[in-house]
């Protein structure tokens, strides 16, 4: 089955999904490897491309950092400004809605990052896309949902369909080593806890590179 991932997909998905839960949703805390990926970088600007309820833009702003979260749901940036107004942080943030797959902001940011964000467009053809707003010397971070030979998942969240995943070889395969130093290229398998007590096993692929001047 082919998603469309459009917006009416995502007002659907964020009036269906559950305040707690596994994975990046609204109430759940930031994902684990933005910490470890940027917790070195000066704060300066950053996009959180595709934000969702809002966990990792919060976690930068309340860093520092002024934070544009884009994303297409009005449901997700509802729940995001919700909890941004409880977070101390939300003079650091501008909530933009946004068809990321059309959509272009008028500036680049020292920090590009996506979390498990599906636009209307190809997923590597949106990775590439989300690179170009990385101003020289800036820091892409991309964690999305690992591409699995015969995997047979036909939603989004836990089993992504083919076309919302990737591999790391994929995603570096794109970037020409003359303008981008990769720093991290990982496949990684975390276990959540779901709801009934459910253990729920992730497959993710985290990439962050860095703009060469």
């Amino acid at each position: 089955m082919t998603h469309g991932f459009d917006k009416d997909y995502w007002e659907r998905h964020w009036q269906q999904a559950q305040p707690e839960g596994p994975g990046s949703m609204g109430g759940n805390p930031p994902n684990p490897y933005l910490a470890r990926e940027t917790g070195d970088l000066t704060p300066g600007t950053a996009l959180d491309a595709g934000c969702g309820g809002g966990a990792e833009a919060i976690w930068l702003a309340s860093r520092g950092w002024h934070v544009t979260a884009a994303d297409i749901s009005t449901e997700a940036l509802a729940r995001a400004a919700e909890r941004a107004a409880t977070s101390g942080a939300s003079e650091r943030l501008q909530m933009v809605e946004a068809d990321l797959s059309v959509w272009s902001p008028d500036q680049r940011f020292d920090l590009v990052m996506t979390h498990y964000a599906h636009p209307a467009m190809p997923q590597r053809e949106f990775y590439d896309r989300i690179a170009g707003w990385v101003a020289p010397g800036g820091t892409l971070l991309i964690v999305g949902h690992l591409h699995a030979q015969g995997a047979t998942g036909h939603g989004h969240g836990h089993h992504p369909p083919a076309e919302a995943s990737a591999t790391r070889a994929a995603i570096t395969a794109r970037m020409d080593d003359t303008e981008w130093e990769i720093v991290t290229a990982e496949e990684h398998v975390r276990t959540l806890t779901g709801h009934g007590g459910r253990e729920v096993p992730l497959h993710d692929v985290v990439v962050r590179a860095i703009r060469r001047h």
